[in-house]
């Protein structure tokens, strides 16, 4: 058949753009349409006219691949490409990963595939289908991310389809879970269970999940993009670190915060004491957090109360699509655009999107809250046995390495939830899971099945804290075997150091920083060395990091540590800080109050056992 134009924003159409539009105008005219049916009548407006024919001479190449066949639009070729069990060409393997698909070449052949999972909220049902579908299409190598999903690795080309379909046929999704959209949904993944939660936040994580799947403008922004709900539970969702970050706070009227017996204020950081704003629970929203470019949230300055935030990250979504750069892909997170604009003009294009203007946080409200005061600072919370709300249930939080995890673990799990919990299982941004609503009898029932499964409820100060990306094994950008690494540096030092507070230790293969290593009490960096001609992995070291109340961009303080040294060298720094800390310092602390020369000479110098 004959097409009614053969070329794309100036662009001849190859072969396979050719037989896709061949196909797709063969089903219109079968439906009696035509192309006249699927554009206005009358004259284009301009800037219609400008959006359909940009210059490509000025975006990127991933922008041009989008326009000239958008990713969801590309289902037909992943189905070609199985039919020959044939890996995508790099135009393609990038609109695939619009259905959560990644191509492992040149490091494998095949798929990896991360599941979009809201909230990180999975049903029996779904965990047993999951590790089913683990068994039967992949290697059953499975990994919890640092937000709250499920990374599956090893699908063949021609097996891609038959994955997609059944993780949809139990209610899951892939779509969006890769390049230029939005990411996992995270929120406190013990919403409605925690007695320190002060807002639900899964429900709204649900409700903007749904509208993300149904509204296609959000699958074209100029760069990935991270959101999270923190309704003030007992395990921290780090908000900070997102293009947007919600936190949960308390506005309070002086007169709830007169004198009073002490204990009975749940004043915590970021709750405002004022009278010009309706007293109650607002959340407080933080813009523009990229932890691998060195950058925590900002606060905008407003109170949206939790009816309205959905709605209003909408609006926020679109203004970053409508001017997120599409030139640069090294400037085009919302940080980038947040550095050229003031968060006033983020503010005041997003009140013209929604039509009326947003509440400010009114001058000198800001309540006087010590960091320690902040009843969710605990870092390793996430594990262990808790109380809900709920009269006589608890979570368990379950700790896995390094978020590895088998598919005989998964149907364990599911068991155990089925049994003796309400059927579920949520997933956490630390590479952990907890199920929830155990009655109190049959708590010690479950802890003594998980730990017969390879998993276990209790975690020492070292373990809880320990996160490691992908690494090299099964990701080309990754220098180092982080995950590898992390469980012999677990070994290593929780068999020698005793420590009384908890260290989180951030593991990550590249810059792209997706364990977050800058925001770790140690933070380590893969890298590449050569020794007597032969390269090797290795590390630079960062101290300091945090995250919430104790904010802070690690700092290098060794650069390229090799795998051998690495432990003696954690392990001295440990033994520097409890033999010279305050009481009750913690090592984050520590390391704040001194230089960093002063920190070389005493890791250095100290011998590594007393």
């Amino acid at each position: 058949m004959s097409l009614p134009f053969q070329q794309i924003s100036g662009q001849p159409l190859d072969a396979e753009q050719t037989a896709y539009l061949e196909g797709l105008f063969a089903g219109l005219r079968n439906r009696g349409l035509g192309f006249g049916d699927l554009v206005p009548s009358g004259p284009v407006p301009a800037a219609s006219a400008a959006a359909a024919t940009p210059d490509l001479s000025e975006l990127t190449d991933q922008e041009r691949i989008k326009r000239e066949l958008h990713p969801l639009d590309a289902y037909s070729l992943l189905l070609q490409h199985a039919a020959s069990d044939q890996a995508p060409d790099p135009d393609n393997a990038f609109r695939f990963k619009w259905q959560g698909l990644f191509s492992m070449s040149p490091m494998k052949e095949g798929y990896m595939a991360r599941l979009r999972i809201p909230g990180g909220q999975l049903t029996s049902a779904q965990l047993r289908e999951i590790a089913a579908v683990a068994d039967s299409l992949t290697t059953g190598y499975l990994q919890i991310t640092t937000r709250a999903n499920l990374q599956l690795r090893h699908i063949r080309f021609q097996d891609a389809p038959e994955f997609l379909r059944r993780i949809q046929a139990v209610g899951l999704h892939t779509r969006g879970t890769g390049a230029d959209n939005i990411r996992n949904l995270t929120c406190d993944p013990t919403s409605g269970l925690d007695p320190s939660e002060r807002l639900e936040t899964l429900p709204l994580t649900l409700q903007l999940g749904q509208l993300i799947l149904n509204h296609r403008e959000f699958y074209d922004l100029p760069r990935k993009f991270n959101i999270a709900f923190h309704g003030g539970g007992t395990i921290p969702t780090v908000e900070d670190t997102n293009d947007i970050g919600w936190k949960a706070v308390r506005v309070w009227s002086p007169a709830e915060c007169q004198p009073a017996p002490e204990g009975s204020h749940d004043l915590r950081p970021g709750d405002l004491v004022t009278a010009s704003v309706p007293s109650g629970l607002y959340f407080r929203c933080l813009l523009g957090g990229a932890t691998g470019h060195k950058a925590f949230a900002r606060d905008l300055g407003i109170l949206v109360p939790p009816e309205e935030v959905v709605r209003v990250t909408a609006a926020m979504v679109r203004v970053y699509l409508a001017h997120g750069d599409r030139t640069d892909r090294k400037r085009a997170r919302l940080k980038h655009l947040l550095e050229h604009w003031t968060l006033d003009r983020f503010r005041t294009e997003t009140e013209a999107l929604l039509g009326r203007p947003l509440l400010g946080i009114p001058e000198g409200s800001e309540a006087a809250v010590a960091h320690g005061d902040d009843p969710v600072a605990t870092m390793h919370p996430h594990l262990g046995v808790h109380a809900q709300r709920q009269a006589g249930l608890h979570w368990i939080g379950v700790a896995v390495p390094v978020g590895q995890v088998s598919s005989r673990q998964l149907r364990r799990l599911a068991e155990l939830a089925e049994w003796y919990g309400s059927g579920e299982v949520r997933l956490t941004v630390w590479q952990n899971l907890i199920v929830p609503n155990i009655p109190e009898a049959y708590v010690e029932t479950v802890k003594k099945a998980l730990v017969k499964a390879g998993l276990d409820w209790r975690s020492s100060a070292l373990r809880g804290g320990f996160i490691a990306c992908t690494g090299n094994r099964h990701c080309r950008f990754a220098a180092s075997d982080t995950k590898g690494h992390a469980l012999r540096l677990i070994e290593w030092l929780d068999s020698r150091v005793s420590l009384d507070q908890p260290v989180n230790i951030h593991l990550t293969g590249c810059p792209n920083s997706c364990a977050q290593h800058y925001m770790g009490d140690i933070g380590l960096l893969g890298t590449q060395l050569k020794r007597g001609g032969q390269a090797q992995e290795a590390y630079h070291v960062f101290v300091g990091g945090g995250f919430g109340p104790r904010q802070a961009i690690g700092r290098a303080v060794f650069q390229g540590v090799i795998l051998e040294e690495l432990g003696p060298l954690l392990e001295r720094m440990l033994r520097v800080y409890l033999r010279d800390r305050h009481p009750g310092e913690t090592f984050q602390g520590f390391t704040s109050r001194h230089d960093l020369g002063r920190l070389q000479e005493l890791f250095a110098d100290s011998p590594s056992r007393p």
